[in-house]
């Protein structure tokens, strides 16, 4: 398995800040920021901790693959990224509708948060 810090900006956004407030609490610039947010380079071990510090989560968390799916063994799952097409659909993971019993023609409620930038989809 190799490192991957695919979502880095996603941890960003949900902490409302931007690269600038990043790379000022980091000490190193924009740039750097930016470059590991799109995968052209990696950051060193102090700045993932304090990545991780920075964002109220594990280094763990941070360098995984999130496109792969995972069970916590808690009942919780990371089902993996999707990407919105151009008319706004998604296609959710095999593993998410098999888990969830979720079946073409199902009813399902959509609820968001904008302070936290989350998104819950319920069956109904």
């Amino acid at each position: 398995m190799g490192i991957q810090f695919n979502q880095l900006k996603m941890f960003r956004k949900q902490s409302g800040l931007t690269q600038e407030e990043v790379a000022e609490k980091l000490g190193v610039s924009r740039q750097a920021v930016a470059k590991w947010e799109h995968g052209d380079s990696l950051p060193d071990i102090e700045c993932c901790i304090a990545l991780a510090d920075l964002y109220g989560t594990t280094i763990d968390k941070l360098v995984r693959d999130m496109s792969k799916e995972a069970h916590t063994g808690d009942g919780k799952h990371i089902f993996g990224i999707v990407k919105m097409n151009d008319k706004g659909q998604i296609t959710l993971p095999a593993g998410c509708r098999k888990v969830f019993g979720l079946e073409s023609g199902d009813t399902l409620l959509i609820l968001g948060d904008e302070e936290k930038g989350g998104i819950a989809i319920v069956k109904i």
